[in-house]
């Protein structure tokens, strides 16, 4: 039989080359094989308010969202997505024309991308970064500067310097993640004061991919950099319903800025998925009208895993960084005779009964991550007592 394709050429889009199967199908597939706990990829393991999961059961059942959705979001949602910036964040957006309801954050992270960016601009990114960030970078024929975060006093801190230094007559847009996965650092109101001080001055857009706004364990709470001085005029905001009301898989995520980026963004996004998640739309609008006591709970549930997770993971001879959002626990593997991620992570399973994933993906200079893994902690605190059983069993012996 004659092969339809040249050999001359790969199947894939040479853009996406570099990007095959990602870590987190990958490190899944071994949990399921080998029977392990999956700390590796950030999903819960329980479901949010059953009132919530109620509401899409009545949105369903009544026929509202059983057919193609409103092109920016159901007004119901739209409005409690403008209400919650309004009364958690002092900022004011028009629901009519200043948020659009995308198919998740990732989803609203692609559209934004290859809606402002064009082959040759270069776009800024934190390293370790979400993968999706480079591939996204690469679908839209930008090319990615990273910036590397780099451990200090227990946590991954951001260069200013070297972020400036970053910033050539190239740089388009700023990709901003606080706080940040995978490393769990928060950045402080001096870091973004003076991130977006340089993105006036160099006149840059930015994408703030805030989904892990409701985890930032300290009192301050989340700063949303659009609220800084000239930046909502220039901000791209991403937030998330999966990460705060653990319903992952109805793929809510909402993008709010001026009228003209918001455009821009659904231009590229209609194209992509049009519409998605009718009926949960309106659930996700009940969940974000819920009492602060929802979120004020949800925060500290959180915090007690984490310090349970890191206590473990401590007790297991990781050294661990404690983080002050997400639901991501980052550590070092030195401590236990390792440097390379890659290969702990794939003989863990087998060694501890536990799945956790390298940081080195999520890196451009993989050398600068090699030595770093991945726990997440938003599982049920059996389930994080039994993981951190197993590994200070499988490294400590007792």
């Amino acid at each position: 039989m004659t092969s339809m394709t040249s050999s001359a050429r790969p199947l894939l889009n040479r853009r996406l080359a570099e990007f095959g199967t990602t870590i987190f199908a990958e490190m899944s597939a071994l949990a399921v094989a080998t029977g392990s706990i999956n700390l590796g990829q950030g999903f819960p393991d329980t479901d949010g308010p059953e009132e919530i999961r109620e509401a899409a059961v009545q949105a369903l059942r009544d026929g509202r969202g059983n057919q193609y959705p409103p092109g920016p979001g159901v007004p119901e949602l739209r409005t409690a997505i403008t209400a919650h910036q309004e009364r958690r964040y002092g900022l004011s957006y028009d629901p009519d024309r200043e948020v659009l309801v995308t198919a998740g954050a990732t989803e609203a992270i692609a559209a934004a991308l290859l809606a402002l960016v064009e082959p040759g601009d270069e776009v800024i990114a934190f390293e370790p970064y979400y993968d999706s960030y480079a591939a996204c970078i690469a679908m839209a024929g930008g090319t990615r500067v990273p910036v590397t975060l780099r451990p200090h006093d227990g946590s991954f801190r951001l260069d200013l310097d070297e972020l400036r230094s970053a910033v050539t007559p190239r740089t388009r847009l700023l990709l901003i993640n606080t706080p940040h996965n995978p490393t769990g650092t928060v950045l402080t109101h001096a870091e973004l004061t003076a991130i977006a001080q340089l993105a006036v001055e160099r006149d840059l857009l930015v994408v703030a991919d805030e989904v892990y706004e409701h985890l930032v364990f300290d009192d301050a709470g989340h700063l949303p950099l659009a609220s800084f001085p000239g930046m909502r005029e220039r901000t791209v905001s991403i937030g998330s319903a999966g990460k705060t009301f653990s319903f992952t898989g109805w793929k809510v995520g909402w993008v709010t800025s001026t009228p003209e980026l918001v455009t821009a963004v659904r231009s590229a996004k209609q194209f992509l998925t049009y519409v998605a998640s009718g009926p949960f739309q309106y659930a996700v609008a009940e969940a974000l009208n819920l009492p602060d006591s929802y979120f004020e709970t949800f925060r500290a549930d959180m915090r007690a895993k984490r310090d349970l997770l890191a206590a473990g993971l401590a007790d297991a001879g990781f050294k661990v960084f404690k983080p002050a959002g997400t639901y991501f626990v980052t550590t070092d593997i030195r401590p236990l005779g390792e440097t390379d991620g890659f290969a702990f992570c794939r003989s863990l399973p087998e060694r501890a009964g536990v799945v956790a994933i390298p940081n080195a993906v999520f890196y451009d200079h993989r050398e600068e991550g090699a030595p770093f893994v991945r726990f997440a902690f938003c599982k049920r605190t059996e389930v994080l007592t039994d993981a951190t059983e197993r590994l200070r069993k499988a490294f400590v012996g007792r």
